[in-house]
């Protein structure tokens, strides 16, 4: 039951993230989806970092397919989830999950892309020039995060949907 439930969460945060990924922040030659990284936040929390890196990879391969998502959707997105899941895992403190969301994707992501961006985009890319963009669009989907999350907790949504890991 417990694995049931959480496929079904899973699957519709992944579908959500498929569905809102038309809206977009363009920065330079990036796409900045900042509803990915809140469904990183709230996957992290409910589901677990291990959820919350596949979901990332599920979403983002889709998006690719789709033509909505680039190729850096990858880093950005795997690396902050699997921060965020693990800060979160460790400390229960929300704080912690939205911190390794913005540090995982912002910086961490930002950094793994210039390859990325380099060897399999054939672009000429430097550090700083994905650090901005992600930190935005990070920024963004952590603070819309915080809100429902927060919201959540006060309805007592929160809990009910809360799977343990």
């Amino acid at each position: 039951m417990k694995n049931s439930r959480k496929i079904t969460l899973a699957g519709i945060l992944i579908a959500v993230g498929v569905i809102c990924s038309t809206f977009y922040i363009p920065i330079g030659f990036t796409k900045c989806f900042p509803i990915q990284h809140m469904i990183n936040v709230i996957a992290s929390v409910l589901l677990g970092p291990l959820y919350a890196v596949i979901m990332a990879f599920i979403t983002s391969l889709i998006r690719l397919f789709m033509g909505t998502g680039t190729l850096l959707a990858f880093p950005g997105s795997m690396v902050g989830a699997f921060t965020c899941g693990i800060l979160y895992k460790y400390s229960k403190r929300l704080t912690f999950a939205y911190i390794g969301e913005v540090i995982g994707t912002g910086i961490l992501g930002a950094i793994i892309a210039v390859p990325i961006a380099v060897v399999l985009m054939g672009r000429e890319a430097a550090i700083f020039g994905f650090i901005v963009p992600f930190m935005i669009s990070t920024l963004v989907g952590a603070a819309i995060a915080v809100i429902l999350i927060q919201a959540l907790k006060k309805t007592e949504v929160f809990t009910q949907m809360s799977i343990k890991n």
